[in-house]
């Protein structure tokens, strides 16, 4: 569990990344799990869009995918979300 300092941390660094994963109306699949988890273990952040053909709300998307990939969900904007978790070898980003 993140405290606030920690996602205030991550937000600042989320704020000038650019969404790597688009969810659309296929909403979530096995496919979308496996390249976020992917991308979670390369990068331990990553930035989200939900599109607007997704019929699901985006903050639903989002914890469904966080807890799929076992990452913590730090933001919910609009569309946008990020997700964080601490990649199991050679960590990137340390936490206050």
């Amino acid at each position: 569990m993140l405290t606030g300092k920690q996602k205030r941390f991550l937000r600042a660094m989320g704020n000038e990344m650019e969404p790597i994963l688009m969810v659309g109306k296929d909403e979530i699949t096995d496919n979308m799990i496996k390249q976020a988890a992917d991308a979670l273990e390369a990068r331990e952040l990553i930035k989200g869009r939900v599109l607007q053909n997704c019929a699901d709300a985006p903050k639903n998307i989002a914890s469904g995918l966080a807890e799929a990939t076992h990452s913590e969900l730090v933001q919910v904007i609009g569309r946008n979300f990020l997700l964080y978790r601490k990649a199991s070898e050679k960590p990137k980003i340390e936490l206050p």
